[in-house]
């Protein structure tokens, strides 16, 4: 269910910083005083990009892979609504199927697929095991 971008930090004497950029988000800038600060600021700003991105409606660029590049994932709540997205797409159907199948209405599946409001119940994360044919919870 993850989703990581890959980063590339870069240490800037001049700024006695770690610049860090995403190949794949173009705009998707941060930096830190520490290597440590610097990963720490490069997951809020990822995040940050990609809930900025979906509340506009706007598709943005899957990760790729990059050869000497730092992964970096987004927030667990942006990676869930991520990967729900993608595997809602992947089987053909609307957010209105999915809704369906689920035994909720429009409404409550699409707030599931938005980073900002996705907080699936245990209850709701087996049910989408059902319907895509996945496992989500090894309890």
């Amino acid at each position: 269910m993850k989703t990581a971008y890959p980063a590339l930090f870069e240490w800037d004497d001049a700024d006695k910083a770690y610049n860090v950029s995403f190949p794949d988000l173009p705009g998707c800038l941060t930096f830190g005083e520490t290597r440590e600060e610097a990963e720490f600021m490069a997951q809020d700003a990822l995040s940050g990009y990609i809930m900025s991105v979906i509340s506009r409606g706007l598709e943005f660029n899957e990760p790729s892979p990059f050869e000497s590049a730092v992964m970096i994932e987004p927030a667990p709540s942006v990676s869930f609504a991520l990967w729900l997205r993608a595997k809602r797409r992947e089987s053909g159907m609307t957010l209105t199927e999915v809704a369906d199948k689920l035994g909720v209405k429009y409404q409550v599946y699409q707030k599931l697929e938005n980073p900002e409001t996705a907080n699936p119940t245990l209850k709701t994360m087996k049910r989408l095991e059902k319907v895509f044919g996945v496992e989500l919870v090894g309890v």
